[in-house]
């Protein structure tokens, strides 16, 4: 048989599984890991070093989904899949989210009863101070806190 080993017994399919996934490549999965900026601006270069040309910048807590490393540069995808390259020393493990809904309601607390501090548009990013259920505190680089809902940011 095909997918016996040497001990006899046959592979199982969660074992193919994990070795088809282990060998296709640099992909996304569920546990990839998140970055976020944490330089007041960051170049987003097209590929990994300071002879690529940047792209666009990235502000303070702007999140990234890692999808490859190359020495120091990390290749990453963003909330609107737009993908780049980007030094390590310009990125932390600190929780943070970025607005995905074109409009966004910042409350005074964890709730649609709470008042309407402000409200933002799509692609700003907070840090994560905590969470209650499906409400989390946030804090913008300029020091503008409040509460908005998870459906709202990636």
């Amino acid at each position: 048989m095909p997918w016996e080993n040497v001990m006899g017994g046959r592979w199982h399919r969660p074992v193919i599984m994990i070795i088809l996934i282990c060998f296709s490549g640099p992909q996304i999965v569920s546990g990839a890991e998140r970055l976020s900026v944490s330089s007041r601006i960051a170049n987003i270069r097209g590929g990994p070093g300071t002879t690529f040309d940047i792209i666009w910048k990235a502000e303070t807590y702007f999140p990234i989904l890692v999808l490859e490393r190359q020495g120091k540069w990390i290749r990453f995808k963003d909330y609107e899949d737009d993908q780049g390259w980007i030094h390590s020393s310009l990125v932390s493990k600190l929780p943070t989210v970025i607005t995905a809904a074109p409009v966004c309601n910042v409350r005074s607390g964890a709730g649609i009863k709470n008042k309407i501090l402000f409200t933002i548009e799509n692609g700003i990013p907070f840090k994560v101070i905590k969470t209650k259920g499906k409400w989390i505190h946030v804090e913008h680089a300029d020091g503008d806190r409040g509460w908005i809902h998870r459906s709202l940011v990636w």
